[in-house]
Formats: C-alpha cells, sequence, structure tokens
C-alpha cells in the first residue's frame, strides 16, 4: 500500500473572519470582543471538522499588536492555535509554515483572501483556498453531516403513479382480458 503524504492546513485566521461569508454576517452586526470570541471559537470549531484526520490544522491569528504575545502555540481539538509573537505579523508567520512545509515535502494549503499571502505561498508551490471557498466547504462539510444523520428516503415512482388514471385503467383491462 502507498504511503500518503502528509497534508497541512494553514489558515489566515482573522482574515477568514472578516473575508469568509460564513463568519462576516454576524461581524456586521457585532464589534465586540464578545463577537471576536465567540467567532474565532465557531472558526476553530470549523476547522477541527474541516481538517479530520486529513490535515495538521494550525490557525494563525495576528498578535503583533499586543506586547504580550510570544507566539507559542496552543492545541486545542488536535488544531494548533497561534498568535503571532509581538511585532511580528501573522503573514509572516504563515509565509514560514507554508515554506517549511514545503521544504519538508509536506503538502500544504493555505487559507486566507489576502493576495500578498497567496502569491507568495502559491509561488512557493503551495495550494490555497480563499476564506469564502473555506466558508463554502465547510457549509458542505456541515450539510453532509446533517444529511447523514437525517437521511431523505427516496421516494419509489412507479409507472402506475406517473401515468394518468385512464390509460391506468386501460392498460389494467388489457391485463385482465388475457
Amino acid at each position: 500500500m502507498a504511503r500518503q503524504r502528509k497534508k497541512m492546513l494553514i489558515v489566515d485566521g482573522y482574515n477568514v473572519l472578516r473575508s469568509g461569508y460564513r463568519y462576516r454576517a454576524a461581524s456586521e452586526e457585532d464589534y465586540t470582543d464578545d463577537f471576536f470570541n465567540k467567532a474565532r471559537d465557531t472558526l476553530i470549531n470549523d476547522v477541527v471538522n474541516f481538517a479530520g484526520r486529513e490535515y495538521k490544522a494550525v490557525i494563525v491569528f495576528d498578535g503583533a499588536k499586543n506586547q504580550y504575545s510570544e507566539g507559542r502555540p496552543e492545541t486545542v481539538g488536535g488544531v494548533q492555535i497561534i498568535f503571532s509573537p509581538a511585532g511580528q505579523s501573522a503573514d509572516k508567520v504563515i509565509e514560514k509554515l507554508a515554506h517549511d512545509a514545503r521544504e519538508r515535502m509536506v503538502e500544504a494549503l493555505v487559507v486566507t483572501s489576502d493576495a500578498t499571502i497567496q502569491d507568495t505561498v502559491f509561488g512557493g508551490g503551495i495550494d490555497r483556498m480563499s476564506a469564502d471557498g473555506f466558508s463554502h466547504e465547510v457549509g458542505e462539510y456541515y450539510e453532509g453531516v446533517r444529511l447523514d444523520e437525517h437521511p431523505e428516503v427516496a421516494r419509489k415512482n412507479t409507472i402506475a403513479e406517473r401515468i394518468s388514471p385512464a390509460a391506468l385503467a386501460k392498460l389494467k383491462q388489457i391485463r385482465d382480458a388475457r
């Protein structure tokens, strides 16, 4: 059996929260810290579910302006959460993670709508997905789960149900005449 390549999912946290339609709608209504905490939690749960066993996942949030941010990763549900260190942008952390993945021959996917990051990582041979693309994929995942939990039984359509009652009566008459 062929050995599967390792895969890594790198998510530009705040960019996805601002740009992905799944998260953007809520931000138009509420700009409080409570919103950002709920939005981050939603994104983390979505990444946990999307990554599953297929990807090693990392979400990078920008902590550059937080003097206390040390850039230490924390793991939640198997997903690494990193706030970039003080003075360093999330973009640089994402670019380094993507570069390191390529050097280790790890297939990587970067989720961001930031054109500069997309151009930088794509030029390095890394796949990319927009925030809206990720929102769509997550929505499809949850729809699939919903359908698995509540399968709809297909209705059986027989010919008798599709033809007019008059035609059905004539066919029965022909059958019974034999």
